[in-house]
């Protein structure tokens, strides 16, 4: 077999594991990162963050595999979604399992090098991400249970590297949540004629014609519980500084999303890196001046 055709045959698995789409990756590492910066008072040991690293990389994959799994007879009906390989049936379904349990068995594996207390974290963690899917079915609310999912990340790395989690881990966590809810629902705002006509739930569809006030209201809680992280963590300037930037950064996705067009609402979403990358270079930034 020649070596395009090769590539050729394997893209449909990079697709479905969506390598040409790394903002979701990137929204899962930056909370991560937060909390090893954070947690560590700026050194985490080089073998944690690569594990954690690799870990992010390994369970955003297995999640999208998954929710393909759960998904496929519903993609081929959503525009934004219709081209995915299992609703094309460019790959066999046995073939994304496989797919699905090898990535979970890697991830799995990482966790050898991590403590009791991280592996049932990470267990947990486990048990949302493969669920979410699920969700879409039977509440309104899968946004909220994919921010509990997309969080776990924070207490782990606050359990590996202290040896408890903390009330300021759980504190970031819950702003984790808030955010993933909030970017999620400007997301879901992008689907809602089609989630409507195929019967999949959403925060965008449950808020309705009230979508941006809430997602406006949710925003605010976030940056407060960025506040009070901040203030319990006992940071200085630079961080806050970093908040104020994020209060600018939600108003332009207000902006942006406020004629509810599906560009828009997309580039909203995306816009969401650059707040998970703010939060970080304030966390980093007050550890550097401080030391």
């Amino acid at each position: 077999m020649k070596y395009t055709e090769f590539l050729e045959k394997l893209k449909p698995y990079f697709l479905l594991m969506r390598l040409d789409r790394p903002i979701g990756t990137l929204l899962l590492l930056w909370p991560t990162w937060w909390a090893l910066w954070s947690a560590s008072n700026g050194h985490p040991n080089f073998s944690i963050w690569l594990i954690f690293t690799l870990g992010v990389f390994l369970m955003r994959a297995a999640g999208c595999v998954i929710n393909d799994i759960s998904d496929r007879k519903y993609d081929g009906h959503v525009n934004r979604t219709q081209n995915r390989p299992l609703a094309q049936k460019k790959i066999p379904v046995k073939n994304a399992w496989l797919l699905f349990i090898g990535l979970m068995v890697a991830a799995a594996l990482l966790l050898l090098f991590l403590s009791q207390l991280t592996i049932m974290l990470a267990l947990a963690a486990a048990f949302f991400a493969v669920t979410y899917p699920l969700m879409k079915r039977i509440t309104y609310l899968p946004q909220v249970y994919l921010g509990i999912a997309f969080s776990f990340s924070i207490p782990m790395a606050y359990a590996e590297i202290t040896g408890t989690v903390p009330k300021v881990a759980w504190l970031l966590f819950v702003a984790n949540i808030l955010w993933t809810t909030a970017y999620d629902t400007i997301y879901a705002m992008i689907d809602r004629k089609d989630d409507l006509k195929i019967g999949i739930k959403s925060t965008a569809i449950l808020f309705g014609d009230l979508d941006k006030v809430i997602i406006g209201i949710i925003q605010l809680l976030t940056i407060l519980a960025f506040y009070l992280f901040g203030k319990q963590s006992e940071f200085t300037a630079p961080y806050y500084l970093a908040v104020v930037v994020v209060i600018w950064l939600f108003v332009y996705q207000q902006f942006l999303i406020m004629t509810r067009n599906e560009t828009k609402c997309f580039k909203a979403f995306l816009h969401n890196n650059w707040v998970g990358m703010v939060i970080f270079i304030g966390i980093f930034s007050h550890i550097l001046l401080k030391s």
